[in-house]
């Protein structure tokens, strides 16, 4: 039996291991992936997954079991993504930017029953699963690793485990993709995007983006963004148009990509925007093939929208969130002028919705508050935390925890978060997991950490900390102690000695007061190891 459902199957019209089975019959020989330069056809990627997704099944792999990847950008990723597609099995692609201690928590939460790694990333998988009581089997991605040989899952190895759901066909509501999200709280989140899920909000996404075959799109997200894939590239690969993916970020690399490869679509942050045009060959780069350019992960800044539109390129800005797949709002490219700030109106099969962040009351017209988001884009739930499951899903809404402002003509604007999160170069940082490791810290008292605007990155995070009675450290050491336990975009910019923190009567660390002190600051500079 194969984890793809046939025609009489209708609870499986949706799942994406249909695409590429589909385009092999009508476009074979087109190229899907060019992968620095190596290429791969439709047939090709239809023969590596449906041959992958069979070898997980013959291993013992079942509906709903987790394959996790650490690995860059790459066509041995999206053979592994479409083979799990196939085979029912759920994609969980985790950040190679982690550290050790933050891997293993994600390993931990998500359990998974194989983990695949890239070479290169060897020495930091061995070091997370070096913390795990029960690490899972690994292999390495591609046709020398698990499309050569499959380990079997690591169930096998822990009999105390419950018996796996059997072998079934693959149905819409069957979890395709598992992507971790920073929370409130600062513990990571792992949000469980179905079939149905990844269908709709590309269904929707090309209701606006006009993809068509003969489109080229580069991907510059990671694969471990929910972006990675369903901001372009999937629907690139349902529509039969080639995809050009990139491993990093270089502002020169990818001006010159986009006029070798004649790249028709992008998708970015704001701060990898601002790097190509700050790029000495931005004037002189060919531009003209790109028709569309979507920026997402945080609001644009209006002057460098009109950079871009001068050059003649319809940038337009987006919003979303992983757990609405992440597709929301879009500007159309008409209004990005004139729109200037605005993310938009929802897409076609989204619905939105305003509402009073202290009664919970939908206001009508005109209207600042919380964005509550409903549709088939909204995620099963967050992994193995029904709590957090019913408070973000209350009242049949998506509570997305951002204030918004939409005007009378239903344009909306994001005016600010109501969550502690701030977000530096498109990557959520939670101020209370930094907290966390600076009060690790023996010399630490108390911590606070805030996001300040950043010309560069967006944001980035400031620490306030207050050393203990009768100890000592300076801002140096405590840098160096948060580079040990966090990735780099978690590094604050900045951390400040302080006698007290601002609090309220009920001791919460008044936030805004702390931001208040820093305006008036001249901004520092972040480190750039491991910035996009």
């Amino acid at each position: 039996m194969t984890g793809t459902s046939g025609p009489g199957h209708a609870d499986g019209l949706h799942t994406l291991g249909r695409w590429t089975t589909d385009r092999s019959l009508a476009t074979p020989h087109r190229i899907a992936i060019d992968d620095r330069g190596l290429t791969l056809t439709y047939a090709e990627l239809e023969r590596r997954a449906a041959n992958l997704a069979a070898a997980f099944r013959a291993a013992g792999y079942v509906t709903g079991d987790r394959i996790a990847t650490l690995t860059g950008n790459s066509s041995d990723h999206v053979v592994a993504f479409f083979a799990c597609a196939k085979a029912g099995l759920v994609l969980v692609p985790l950040s190679w930017r982690l550290s050790p201690r933050e891997l293993s928590a994600q390993l931990g939460l998500a359990d998974p029953q194989l983990l695949l790694v890239e070479d290169d990333l060897d020495a930091l998988a061995a070091a997370a699963c070096s913390l795990l009581p029960q690490p899972p089997r690994t292999a390495a991605p591609g046709p020398g690793g698990v499309e050569k040989s499959v380990p079997a899952p690591t169930r096998l190895l822990r009999p105390e485990m419950v018996p796996a759901e059997p072998v079934r066909a693959v149905r819409d509501d069957d979890a395709l993709l598992m992507i971790f999200t920073s929370g409130t709280e600062g513990a990571s989140k792992a949000a469980v995007l179905t079939h149905a899920n990844c269908f709709w909000t590309n269904l929707s996404l090309s209701r606006t983006l006009d993809m068509a075959s003969t489109d080229v799109v580069l991907a510059v997200l990671p694969q471990f963004h929910v972006g990675g894939w369903n901001i372009q590239p999937l629907l690139a690969w349902w529509a039969g148009a080639t995809v050009v993916l990139e491993r990093g970020f270089e502002p020169g690399r990818v001006l010159q990509l986009i006029a070798e490869r004649r790249v028709t679509m992008l998708m970015g942050v704001p701060t990898q925007y601002r790097m190509l045009a700050e790029h000495p060959d931005f004037a002189q780069s060919d531009l003209s093939n790109l028709r569309h350019a979507v920026v997402g992960g945080a609001p644009m800044p209006a002057p460098l929208l009109r950079i871009w539109h001068r050059r003649g390129v319809a940038l337009s800005q987006g919003y979303g969130l992983t757990e609405a797949s992440p597709n929301v709002l879009c500007l159309a490219n008409e209004d990005a002028e004139r729109m200037v700030g605005y993310s938009g109106k929802a897409y076609p099969h989204v619905a939105v919705a305003v509402a009073d962040p202290v009664t919970g009351e939908v206001l009508d017209g005109a209207a600042t508050g919380e964005l509550l988001v409903a549709g088939p884009g909204v995620f099963a739930g967050y992994f193995r935390d029904p709590a957090a499951t019913a408070a973000v899903l209350a009242g049949g809404w998506l509570h997305t925890g951002d204030l918004v402002e939409r005007d009378a003509d239903g344009y909306i604007r994001v005016v600010d978060r109501l969550k502690d999160i701030y977000i530096s170069g498109g990557e959520n940082v939670a101020p209370a997991e930094v907290e966390a490791v600076l009060l690790a810290h023996p010399a630490v008292a108390q911590a606070a950490v805030v996001g300040v605007q950043d010309e560069r990155w967006g944001e980035t995070g400031a620490a306030f900390v207050v050393v203990r009675a009768g100890m000592a450290t300076d801002e140096q050491e405590l840098l160096e102690h948060c580079a040990a336990q966090l990735s780099a975009v978690k590094v604050p910019a900045t951390i400040s000695m302080v006698g007290t923190l601002p609090r309220t009567a009920l001791n919460k660390v008044l936030r805004a007061r702390l931001r208040q002190e820093l305006a008036g600051r001249a901004p520092a500079a972040h480190a750039e190891g491991g910035r996009p």
